[in-house]
C-alpha cells in the first residue's frame, strides 16, 4: 500500500477557515448588532467607577481619536491570559519560540517539535504533530504527567498511548529542565519557513544534560492572567500578579464590591472556556438583577483533547486524604468500544466512603469529554451512582461504562441466595 501523506498546509488552512467560522459569536460586531456599544482601545482603571479608553491608534495627528472615559455602576474584568514564558533561561527571550497563540499560524510541519510543559495544550499538540509526522520530545517537569491530586493511572494511560504514536510516537524526558536556548538559525521567511534551536536540558538532578536540535519549540508552561496595565490599584482592585484578580464567592472584587472578574484573570478558578461562560452568567445574575449564585456552587468538568480523550470533574485521586470508595469500568469488554476497535480507557467514578454520593469521576475513551456530562449533571443535582446505575442507556454506547460503575455498586450490596 501507498505510504499516506500529509499536506500539512492543507490541514491549517482548513484549520483556519473553521476557527474564522465560529470566531463572530465572540466577536465585536455582534456585540454591536444586539445594541452593545462597543470601545476600540486600551482600557485602564482612573477611580474606583471610572474607565479611561485610550485609543489603539497611534495617529498624533488632529484627527486622532481621543482617550474615552466611562463612569460605571457595575464594571467586569474580562481581559483572559497569555502563555507564561519561564524566566531565567539564557537565549530563550530573544528565541524564535512558540506559544498557542502563534502555532497555528505555521505553513510548514516542523521535523522536530520541542515542547517545554506537560499540561493540557503540551499533550494535546504532542500527539496531534506526531500524528502529522513531526518527531516530537516533551519536555516535562515531575516523574509523572499529572499532579497527585489527579487520577494516577491516567497518566500513565495517557502517555503510553502518546508513545505509540504513529511515525516514531512521542518522546518524554521526565524530571528534565530547559537551561538554555541558543538560536542557530532565523527563519529566513517566516510564512515559509522555520528557524532552527539548539536546547540544552537537564535531567534527572542535574548531573546529566542532553542537546536538541529544534526547527519548533512550542513554550507550554501554564497561563498569566493580564492584569498589568489595567491601573487596579486606582479602583481598589485586589489582584495577585501571578494568579489575577482576588474574588469573593460571587465573582466579585474582594475590595470594590462594584467590579467584577470572569475568565482566565481571575484568581483561583479552572482557566478553560466554558468556565468562563459560566462566570459571566454568574456576574450577570449578580451584577444586574442582585442575585446570590455563587461559585463555588458550580461543577466544572474538564476534557484533554488527546486520543483517547481524558474527561474529569471533581475529586478523582484517593490520594490527599481523600477518603473515597472507587468505581472503576474498563472499556476492554465494552461492546460498542469492541466494534469501533478502539477499547483503550476506562471510567472511573469515586464515591464517599460508604456511600453512592459522587464526589468525582475519570474518563479515557473516545468522546470521554460527551461522557463526562451525565457525572456532572449527576454530581450538580445530588444523583447517587446508583440512580445512574438505574438509568436505561443505549446499547452499544461507550457511555455505558458509568452505568456499569453504578451497577457495580448495586451488586456490591446483593445478598447470596440459600
Amino acid at each position: 500500500a501507498a505510504a499516506v501523506e500529509v499536506d500539512f498546509e492543507a490541514i491549517m488552512k482548513r484549520m483556519r477557515r473553521l476557527r474564522a467560522e465560529i470566531a463572530p459569536v465572540d466577536g465585536h460586531a455582534l456585540g454591536t448588532e444586539i445594541g452593545v456599544d462597543v470601545y476600540q482601545g486600551f482600557g485602564r482603571f482612573v477611580d474606583a467607577n471610572t474607565i479611561e479608553v485610550l485609543p489603539a491608534s497611534r495617529n498624533d495627528g488632529d484627527d486622532a481619536p481621543q482617550p474615552v472615559t466611562l463612569r460605571f455602576k457595575k464594571a467586569v474584568i474580562c481581559t483572559g491570559g497569555r502563555p507564561s514564558i519561564p524566566r531565567g533561561i539564557p537565549g530563550l527571550k530573544d528565541a524564535p519560540y512558540t506559544t498557542n497563540e502563534t502555532l497555528f499560524n505555521l505553513v510548514k510541519l516542523p521535523s522536530h517539535m520541542v515542547i517545554l510543559g506537560a499540561g493540557v495544550v503540551a499533550l494535546e499538540m504532542a500527539q496531534v504533530f506526531a500524528t502529522f509526522g513531526s518527531k516530537v520530545t516533551v519536555i516535562a517537569r515531575g516523574e509523572t504527567l499529572f499532579p497527585r491530586n489527579i487520577d494516577s493511572d491516567a497518566g500513565r494511560y495517557i502517555q503510553k498511548c502518546l508513545e505509540k504514536e504513529s511515525g516514531g510516537g512521542v518522546t518524554f524526558l521526565k524530571r528534565a529542565g530547559l537551561t538554555k536556548v541558543e538560536t542557530l538559525r532565523e527563519a529566513k521567511d517566516v510564512t515559509t519557513d522555520l528557524p532552527l534551536l539548539r536546547l540544552s536540558v537537564t535531567l534527572g538532578d542535574g548531573e546529566d544534560e542532553v542537546e536538541l536540535e529544534s526547527d519548533c519549540l512550542l513554550i507550554a508552561a501554564g497561563r498569566s492572567p493580564n492584569v498589568e496595565g489595567l491601573n487596579l490599584e486606582a479602583a481598589n482592585v485586589a489582584y495577585d500578579v501571578t494568579e489575577g484578580i482576588l474574588v469573593d464567592d460571587n465573582a466579585r472584587s474582594v475590595t470594590n464590591p462594584n467590579v467584577y472578574s470572569v475568565g482566565d484573570c481571575t484568581a483561583f478558578v479552572p482557566r478553560l472556556t466554558h468556565m468562563s461562560g459560566e462566570m459571566a452568567k454568574v456576574v450577570v445574575q449578580n451584577a444586574l438583577f442582585d442575585d446570590d449564585w455563587k461559585l463555588s456552587s458550580l461543577v466544572v468538568p474538564a476534557t484533554m483533547y488527546t486520543e483517547p480523550e481524558f474527561a474529569s470533574v471533581g475529586i478523582v485521586s484517593a490520594a490527599d486524604g481523600n477518603d473515597v470508595d472507587v468505581y472503576t469500568a474498563s472499556l476492554e469488554h465494552n461492546d460498542r468500544a469492541i466494534l469501533e476497535g478502539d477499547r483503550e480507557g476506562y471510567a472511573k467514578i469515586f464515591c464517599k466512603k460508604g456511600t453512592g454520593q459522587i464526589v468525582g469521576c475519570s474518563i479515557i475513551a473516545a468522546r470521554a469529554g460527551e461522557i463526562i456530562n451525565e457525572v456532572t449533571l449527576a454530581m450538580k443535582h445530588g444523583i447517587s451512582l446508583e440512580g445512574i446505575g438505574r438509568n436505561i442507556h443505549c446499547y452499544p454506547t461507550t457511555g455505558e461504562c458509568v452505568m456499569t460503575c453504578g451497577l457495580q455498586l448495586i451488586n456490591s450490596k446483593w445478598k447470596r441466595l440459600n
